[in-house]
């Protein structure tokens, strides 16, 4: 294995380790922002690494319609391209084709495809976006081209997705073949079917990879659902490599992931809610464009070492909002990645100091104590 997984501690199901990479280590559990189209919305890379992030996630899909995988490489890969020198994970792309493409069809050999951007036709072949990632995006951590199934899904499509995936993990590992500053994540599917998350884990196993994925959750099944899989999906993974939790979530999404074994995480949505007046804290998300904040002169969390958390009003940043301000979309995303950084912190630490059952506990009681 290119990247030594080092489990620190666990309590219960939970784990806190140590992913050990050529460009930095990423401790977990991990909640990798989402840099879509080579940055992270609205923040600057400095920005990001003060929040204590050690990795960040590039899109495949994104950065290979604009400005291209070849000009990407030409340029020094998406780390000298963006001025991120930590570890970058980069996904395949398949979940923004079934989601973002125009017009997409699925066969054995390849995804065919519209851009969003401008119409054009594209061909995603679980070869070429190995190329992409790992030899021209420069990924530390490249994962598998899988399909992806929307939900509720019948079983029989959910069957068929997970075994066309089965088959693309197989085809990407071929290509990625053996690297040793690099690695290549599998994907587990199987929609919310037991047994197909079972032989999908089995299957993935035999093929070898240097991580696992749980796929096709957060796309619309809702909090419960999502931990009905987490029940028994990560337990069907090897125990000795990363969990990767694909696109999840809200905080509390984390905490309960967590507690069921997964390691790392990523989701536009400490990001996405910031340039929309939204901010996460340990009580729950505010609307910062709510009137209640007009003469609030707290600031959103007085404890952080992150600038927007601690040094602007709240009545500063509902004015912002209000007022449409540029500075109040960079504001609000820089304090909800660091909330995020902050809560997969105090995750580690109350696995390592064997509290995390009481973590879990005190953190539901007071991040729903605002409603």
């Amino acid at each position: 294995m290119p990247f030594p997984y080092q489990i620190t501690a666990t309590e219960g199901r939970a784990r806190a380790g140590v992913l050990k990479t050529a460009r930095g280590e990423i401790r977990t559990p991990a909640f990798m922002p989402v840099g879509t189209a080579a940055t992270v919305k609205a923040l600057t890379v400095d920005q990001v690494a003060a929040t204590g992030a050690d990795i960040i996630l590039g899109n495949t899909y994104h950065l290979m319609l604009r400005p291209g995988p070849e000009r990407m490489e030409r340029l020094g890969g998406l780390h000298q391209f963006m001025g991120w020198d930590k570890p970058i994970l980069t996904d395949s792309g398949g979940f923004q084709v079934m989601s973002l493409a125009g017009i997409s069809k699925v066969k054995e050999e390849a995804v065919t495809f519209s851009s969003h951007i401008d119409g054009s036709k594209h061909v995603l072949t679980p070869e070429r976006s190995i190329e992409i990632q790992a030899d021209r995006i420069g990924a530390d951590i490249s994962m598998q081209l899988d399909q992806c199934v929307a939900y509720p899904a019948e079983r029989d499509a959910a069957r068929k997705a997970m075994e066309l995936s089965i088959r693309w993990g197989a085809r990407s590992k071929a290509r990625f073949g053996a690297r040793e500053t690099q690695a290549l994540f599998g994907i587990q599917q199987g929609s919310t079917f037991e047994e197909l998350r079972r032989q999908s884990s089995e299957q993935l196993q035999e093929i070898g990879f240097d991580g696992y994925a749980i796929g096709g959750l957060a796309v619309g099944e809702g909090h419960q659902a999502m931990c009905e899989v987490l029940d028994y999906a990560p337990e069907f993974l090897p125990a000795d490599r990363p969990r990767y939790l694909m696109g999840v979530g809200k905080p509390v999404d984390l905490v309960e992931a967590v507690w069921r074994g997964v390691d790392m995480f990523d989701c536009v949505l400490p990001t996405r809610a910031g340039r929309h007046g939204q901010a996460w804290t340990w009580d729950g998300p505010l609307n910062l464009k709510n009137a209640r904040f007009a003469e609030d002169q707290d600031p959103l969390d007085e404890t952080s070492r992150c600038p927007a958390s601690s040094g602007y009003s709240k009545a500063y940043l509902h004015h912002l909002i209000r007022a449409d301000e540029i500075l109040g979309k960079v504001l609000l995303s820089w304090h909800n990645i660091a909330f995020y950084q902050a809560l997969t912190a105090a995750m580690r630490a109350s696995i390592s100091e064997g509290r995390f059952e009481r973590f879990r506990r005190d953190f539901h009681v007071r991040h729903t104590s605002n409603g």
